[in-house]
This record gives C-alpha cells, sequence and structure tokens, in this order.
C-alpha cells in the first residue's frame, strides 16, 4: 500500500514537472477533486482557492483549458516538485489519508533563474484498488501570495 501511495505520488510530480496535464489527470480517480488554498484561507474555513475543482470534470477542464484553450496564453515555466511523505491513515477499507509535504521551484523561460513557486501540504484522500489514486488532493500553501501566475496545479 505505501509503495502504491509513493508511486502515485512519483506519477504526480513527473507528469506536473513534464508539463503533462493528461497524464496528471490520469492520477485522479472518479469521482475526484483538486483544491490549492492557501494556509490562512484553509485555517479560517475560507473557501476561496487558487485551484478549486470540486468534480472530475472539472480537472478535465482544467487540462482543456491549459492544453488547448490558452496554450499561447499562458506564460509557460519549468516547474520542478520535490515532496516528503509525511503520513499514512487507514480511512477504512481501500481509502487512505496521506499527507506528503511539498516544495514547488519554477523557472521561466524569459529569464532561466530559478526561484520557489510555493511550498506546503498535500492533504490526500487515496485509493488504493491495486493502483492508487487520488480521490481528493488538497493542495495547502504556506503562503497567501505567489510569485508569479500559477498556471499548472501545484
Amino acid at each position: 500500500m505505501r509503495e502504491a501511495i509513493e508511486r502515485l505520488n512519483l506519477d504526480y510530480i513527473r507528469a506536473l514537472d513534464r508539463r503533462d496535464l493528461h497524464g496528471w489527470l490520469a492520477t485522479f480517480d472518479k469521482p475526484a477533486s483538486y483544491v490549492c488554498i492557501a494556509k490562512e484561507n484553509e485555517d479560517r474555513g475560507l473557501p476561496i482557492a487558487y485551484m478549486l475543482d470540486d468534480c472530475y470534470e472539472r480537472l478535465q477542464d482544467r487540462v482543456t483549458q491549459v492544453t488547448q484553450i490558452q496554450p499561447d496564453a499562458v506564460e509557460h515555466y519549468q516547474p520542478r516538485h520535490f515532496t516528503q511523505l509525511v503520513d499514512i491513515e487507514p480511512m477504512g477499507g481501500v481509502i487512505y489519508r496521506v499527507e506528503t509535504h511539498f516544495t514547488v521551484n519554477y523557472t521561466p523561460a524569459d529569464t532561466g533563474r530559478t526561484a520557489v513557486l510555493a511550498c506546503g501540504t498535500y492533504l490526500d484522500e487515496v485509493v488504493v484498488n491495486g493502483e492508487a489514486r487520488f480521490r481528493s488532493r488538497r493542495a495547502i500553501l504556506d503562503t497567501n501570495v505567489v510569485p508569479r501566475y500559477v498556471a499548472y496545479p501545484i
């Protein structure tokens, strides 16, 4: 089970670091959700988020938006994700609550200078039924201000 969850995290960050949004989508189960939110809003129970994809169809819409609708309107950058699995807690059956810390660096094509885009914690519900898939992923950013427009999921 732990190996399947670690493989899922690796597949997730590999897809994002390759800017492969279809590969990113493949890490989610059906139904699924993805939220990227500042820790301040999370702690205060405020629903305002950078990204709020509350169903699988909205995850599909995000892929379409980035890859087909606005491929030239988005200022592309090279992300690099670094993660550390912190906790796995059984929730019953094949579902697990998983906590993973992350740091995402980015390098814009125009400057070539790398900087930190975001760091924080993923809080996930993961379904492990042979392969692991995210039922929900919450990327909780330690800060409420990021240094640039976030085009890709964290």
